[in-house]
């Protein structure tokens, strides 16, 4: 009988899939303000469904469109509208069936088929109705108190961290400056900390920390903008655990939802992706920053 090979990294990552693909919540931003959440609709209003909808999601937040429409070239251009010049446009999919014979048994059959199509945003056209722009919600406050320590801690890594009445967080590369909302503005501690332990991941993969972004941004080794918010996110709930603080692992699997396809796509990616999050989160922890850079730059 022929020995069957079990295939570790094969095992593990269909594991963290089957957890993944089980149905998660949907991704919750732990503060206030900003884009309306709604369903990306068509131009006239219809709601999209399917993959569309996640497709559409993550290209609105990934680049901050505030309105939930969308729609093709002819379709602005019929509703008076003139698309921005310099606009990418994005995919969408349309699902169908056409009719054929089969050869064989000379009967008609169903056959399904699937084709892509470019729309744009309605935030990236110029003369639409008033109806097609929503404006972002204002931010609203709460009693929202952080903890000393963690704030002593979090200060003294040395990151640039700033806040601002802006609603959205980030890494800025190029300024090397890590910027959040302010306190207040979040539901809850919890989600204050979470964002920023998963800026600060970031932050570690400067060219002249962990070296996962070269000087120009973009992941050292893989253009991949998805496998750096994987480490990011492994990362932020190691350090979470390490700080004390529970980790929402609901909110990290929502998060990383739609980074499945790189699982997908190569089995060692979990590897990876766990042993930069362990060298960022130990880079934190000043004790551990020098055995970080090596432990990283042998992953």
């Amino acid at each position: 009988m022929a020995k069957i090979q079990f295939d570790v990294y094969q095992e593990v990552t269909d594991a963290i899939l089957a957890e993944i693909e089980k149905g998660t919540p949907p991704w919750r931003q732990p503060w206030s303000g900003g884009a309306v959440a709604a369903l990306p609709q068509k131009w006239n209003g219809e709601d999209y469904s399917g993959i569309n909808v996640i497709l559409l999601w993550a290209t609105a937040a990934t680049r901050g469109f505030a309105s939930s429409r969308w729609m093709t070239f002819r379709q602005a251009k019929e509703l008076g509208g003139m698309i921005r010049k310099g606009s990418k446009s994005s995919t969408s999919i349309k699902y169908g069936t056409f009719e054929r014979e089969n050869a064989e048994t000379g009967l008609h059959e169903q056959v399904p088929f699937a084709r892509a199509y470019r729309v744009f945003n309605a935030d990236q056209i110029e003369g639409l109705p008033e109806e097609y722009y929503i404006q972002p919600e204002p931010g609203r406050t709460f009693d929202t108190e952080t903890d000393a320590r963690l704030d002593s801690w979090l200060m003294s890594r040395g990151a640039d961290i700033r806040s601002s009445d802006e609603p959205s967080a980030y890494y800025h590369m190029k300024l090397d400056q890590i910027h959040l909302p302010r306190v207040e503005h979040f539901y809850s501690p919890s989600g204050y900390y979470a964002t920023a332990l998963h800026e600060l991941m970031h932050w570690t993969g400067h060219h002249t920390r962990l070296a996962r972004l070269d000087e120009a941004g973009e992941v050292k080794g893989r253009r991949d903008y998805a496998f750096e918010e994987l480490v990011a996110e492994i990362g932020a709930c190691m350090a979470s655990v390490t700080l004390g603080i529970a980790p929402d692992f609901s909110q990290s699997a929502a998060y990383v939802e739609s980074w499945a396809k790189v699982l997908k796509q190569d089995k060692r990616a979990i590897f990876r992706a766990a042993a930069q999050a362990q060298a960022a989160a130990d880079f934190v922890r000043p004790e551990e920053a020098e055995n970080a850079v090596e432990e990283a730059e042998a992953a």
